[in-house]
């Protein structure tokens, strides 16, 4: 028998089924479960890569494989589709949209004392970063703690990615408008400002968010078109709010639309104030891409700040990764910038900012390893 035909027959069934952890190992439990469930315990007597070997058919002809192929595929489709597994205590959580078969959540942190209803504070959604990918809404849940203690009302949002729902870059920003469509529709009832909602994010959150500031197109036709999804102030860290073909990040992704859908490439003089924050050593975002960006804003007498970090990387701004002395510093001129804008009053403390703050653990030095050798 030739074995080595069989090896790449069943390579051939198994390669389209491969993914990147963390969705494999659940992929497999839940086709096992499956297979089991179908066919009890006599499935498993003879394992799959020995059946690779002794089948005298093409294994992707074996109906035994076929079968496990067919509910693996199923079972991949069935956990890709699933949104972001979120707790965040504290967290008001609302539905804002429904799409691609799920429910995408707002995380919603009110001031103390908060009367919704009554109120009209000024508010702000995050988005987190991933590029486009994947990622967490848990991300940015330290900012919005510290500026509901600071009296806004501060959101966190899921959103569809390639590793969830298997949507493009476009799909993360209708989904971006949409957030900002249902807090301003929802604005009494929230006890939110309509005309003072912020957008936030980091990376493709950051480019989400700049686009709901900057971006007219890529509107879900399912939305309520009434309401308005323009954001009024924009915090941005390290985004990738450049996708031209110019040191534009993820050109290739949206190389059909990326003149509508590059926030750097569709100023106007109607758009929002920003606040940007980036590492001088990113590989994603070059500082020439956010000096272009500031340029084209303040040429249209738009607020425009830019705060450069010598040396630091993609990410800083996380606390996890850049540290709390860095991540500290980048609250204080976050919050700096939404007083000068009018969102906030007065200064936050370091006991507020310091609230929020988790220190990364230090790591345990690594035992050396003892030598094999005698003496």
């Amino acid at each position: 028998m030739d074995t080595d035909k069989h090896r790449s027959a069943f390579k051939s069934v198994r390669e389209p089924y491969t993914v990147r952890r963390p969705f494999v190992c659940d992929w497999i439990e839940h086709a096992s479960l499956a297979m089991r469930s179908i066919c009890g315990d006599l499935w498993l007597k003879k394992p799959l890569h020995r059946l690779a070997l002794a089948s005298p058919q093409p294994v992707n002809q074996h109906p035994r494989m076929k079968l496990f192929a067919a509910i693996l595929l199923a079972s991949a489709i069935s956990l890709s589709a699933e949104p972001a597994k979120v707790n965040l205590p504290g967290a008001q959580v609302e539905t804002y949209k429904l799409a691609s078969g799920d429910e995408l959540k707002l995380y919603i942190f009110n001031p103390k004392g908060h009367r919704p209803g009554k109120d009209r504070r000024p508010a702000i959604v995050f988005f987190f970063g991933g590029g486009w990918n994947g990622g967490t809404p848990t991300q940015f849940q330290q900012h919005s703690r510290y500026l509901a203690s600071r009296g806004m009302v501060a959101a966190v949002a899921d959103y569809r990615v390639k590793s969830r729902q298997r949507t493009p870059p476009s799909a993360c920003v209708q989904d971006g408008k949409s957030a900002l469509r249902y807090l301003r529709k929802n604005a009494r009832r929230l006890g939110i400002n309509p005309v003072k909602i912020a957008a936030g994010g980091g990376s493709a959150g950051g480019h989400v968010a700049a686009a709901t500031g900057i971006i007219d197109k890529f509107e879900d036709k399912a939305d309520d078109l009434d309401w308005v999804s323009k954001a009024n102030a924009l915090v941005l860290f390290n985004p990738v709010y450049d996708n031209g073909p110019d040191g534009g990040y993820g050109h290739s992704r949206v190389k059909d639309y990326w003149k509508d859908i590059s926030p750097a490439h569709n100023i106007t003089e109607d758009d929002p104030p920003a606040v940007v924050f980036l590492g001088t050593k990113n590989p994603l975002i070059h500082v020439v891409v956010a000096q272009r960006f500031q340029a084209k804003m303040k040429a249209l007498d738009i607020k425009s700040d830019l705060h450069l970090y010598e040396g630091q990387p993609h990410g800083f701004f996380n606390e996890s990764k850049g540290g709390t002395k860095i991540f500290l510093d980048t609250l204080r001129k976050m919050d700096r910038f939404l007083v000068e804008i009018g969102y906030l009053e007065g200064r936050g403390t370091e006991a507020q900012m310091k609230a929020v703050s988790s220190p990364p653990k230090p790591k345990k030095p690594r035992k050396a390893k003892k030598s094999s050798k005698s003496k």
